[in-house]
């Protein structure tokens, strides 16, 4: 039961640690180079990582959705898309309109770089058509600038906070109701195994 037990704990763990991940936001400084519409497929496994649709829009296979191509300072790229994200995840954000004109401004050459910050949030799986969502675009002063995630602190620390108070309540709950309760029915079931070895005890 031992092995079940932190088996159960490790898949938690790891559950939450992918959420956590995918759902936090994420900072990267990049030079954007274009920004564009395009219509995407939408399968069996990458619909779940896309927006959800407008309300009124007919399901599809398909979809039009927004697009930012970018460049990191050493060279590699990255495609960011450009959705609403409403209530889930809490980003509120509903401007994807605008983000797409800032990062339009935003456009520049190797020659004359224009350095930026996006914020997102999400992974990029080119496998599966997956991209992370982006939500704020930032001009920063080079490709060496860097920002503290306090929002990332905040949530991983309330959130330790909370794991350590419910582990305290659920310790206590323990201690004040169930080792009672445990240790009661032990002591009615020795006491019912004495009776009846007693009991038959006597017969024999």
């Amino acid at each position: 039961m031992r092995k079940v037990k932190w088996a159960f704990w490790g898949v938690v763990i790891v559950l939450v640690g992918l959420f956590l991940e995918y759902t936090l936001p994420q900072h990267d400084v990049v030079r954007i180079t274009e920004a564009y519409n395009r219509v995407t497929p939408l399968g069996t496994i990458n619909k779940y990582f896309y927006a959800s649709q407008d309300a009124g829009t007919a399901p599809g296979t398909s979809r039009d959705v927004r697009f930012i191509d970018a460049v990191y300072p050493d060279g590699s790229v990255i495609v960011y898309r450009n959705e609403d994200t409403g209530f889930w995840p809490p980003y509120l954000k509903f401007d994807s309109s605008n983000l797409q004109a800032e990062a339009s401004n935003y456009k520049s050459t190797a020659d004359v770089p224009k350095w930026v910050m996006v914020t997102h949030y999400g992974w990029r799986i080119p496998i599966e058509s997956i991209y992370p969502n982006a939500v704020k675009i930032t001009p920063v002063d080079g490709p060496t600038a860097s920002v503290v995630p306090w929002v990332n602190i905040v949530i991983l620390l309330l959130l330790a906070f909370g794991v350590f108070m419910l582990r305290r309540m659920w310790l206590q709950f323990r201690e004040r109701m169930v080792d009672p309760a445990v240790a009661s029915v032990a002591e009615t079931g020795d006491r019912a195994r004495g009776f009846f070895g007693r009991l038959f005890g006597r017969k024999g």
